[in-house]
């Protein structure tokens, strides 16, 4: 979700606890999507996460992978944990699981739920008058179950702070980055990001993929156009270039680009412009009329203006803030 003003990262006296609330029959990918997040990368990526397992009842737990999980630590892990990632749960989840999840919040711990996740947020009425992203197989339960909740089955995280919302699995890695970039900067979240070769980090606001009418897998035409646009980012593209890349009319590729990522191709690559404007703000002192031919903006009257428009801030304030 877009912020009015970035917040500035603080180095925490310990690194700040993830713990995901696991159970039987757990889908693995968005644990170990959050995993690969909140990991270890290495000893030239600051070390800000911890990530921990629990369950209501620990043990060997079966998974859809049909390889069991090993979880040691049972609910009172979540009493010192700073975020509780909700990695996929029932319907109905336990009495003594709602317990253990209130107490978090209440205690001030972040709650990020995928998935059916959501219906523990939603049982606790955090999510109460607020739009929460939901997979669309899980809507019209949730609209049920939770009259109170406001379902959104087009966008792919809902960031709230206190609690977030992915609908997909699939979006979990989108949600964890988003987390960290909040937390301490575009510029660190975008080498968690390379280091784990994810693609662009997606905005809340991109679309869930529909369900397909066709059987199979989709293959995703448009990676090597922004693979392509990543590496051209100084380069004055304009949509009509994008489109004779990409071999297809200016239309279609709007369509695609609507369709698969939320967004037409030009907000998409300013966005993406931006993202690295921010990362060289925080790392560099280039001035910004470097940064802008850098990043494609052209000029730092037109970098500016993008800047503000999109963070309510300047080039100036954000370096301050993040250096």
């Amino acid at each position: 979700m877009p912020v009015d003003c970035p917040p500035v990262p603080r180095a925490p006296s310990r690194p700040h606890r993830v713990v995901a609330l696991v159970a039987a029959g757990q889908e693995l990918y968005p644990v170990t999507s959050a995993s690969a997040v909140f990991g270890y990368h290495g000893p030239d990526i600051p070390q800000h996460y911890s990530f921990g397992l629990c369950a209501e009842h620990p043990g060997s737990l079966p998974t859809t992978l049909g390889a069991p999980v090993q979880v040691d630590s049972g609910l009172d892990a979540l009493d010192d944990a700073d975020t509780v990632l909700v990695a996929g749960w029932t319907l109905t989840p336990s009495p003594a699981v709602l317990r253990a999840v209130s107490r978090a919040h209440a205690r001030g711990a972040r709650i990020v739920a995928v998935c059916a996740g959501i219906f523990i947020p939603a049982a606790l009425g955090l999510l109460d008058g607020r739009r929460a992203s939901v997979h669309w197989e899980l809507s019209g339960e949730l609209a049920a179950r939770h009259p109170r909740v406001i379902p959104d089955d087009t966008v792919i995280y809902v960031d709230h702070g206190d609690v977030a919302t992915a609908g997909a699995s699939a979006a979990t890695l989108d949600l964890c980055l988003h987390q960290v970039l909040q937390e301490h900067g575009a510029a660190h979240a975008l080498r968690v990001g390379r280091q784990l070769a994810a693609g662009p980090h997606r905005e809340g606001c991109q679309r869930q993929y529909p369900p397909l009418p066709t059987a199979g897998p989709m293959p995703d035409s448009l990676a090597p156009l922004l693979e392509w646009l990543l590496a051209h980012l100084p380069d004055p593209v304009t949509v009509d270039d994008m489109a004779a890349r990409a071999g297809v009319s200016r239309r279609t590729l709007t369509r695609q680009f609507t369709e698969q990522l939320g967004v037409p191709p030009a907000r998409w690559l300013l966005e993406r412009r931006l993202a690295a404007t921010r990362a060289l703000l925080e790392e560099t002192d280039l001035p910004v009329e470097t940064i802008a031919a850098r990043v494609g903006l052209s000029s730092a009257v037109n970098l500016r203006r993008r800047f503000h428009t999109a963070l309510r801030t300047t080039p100036a304030a954000y370096r301050r803030s993040f250096r």
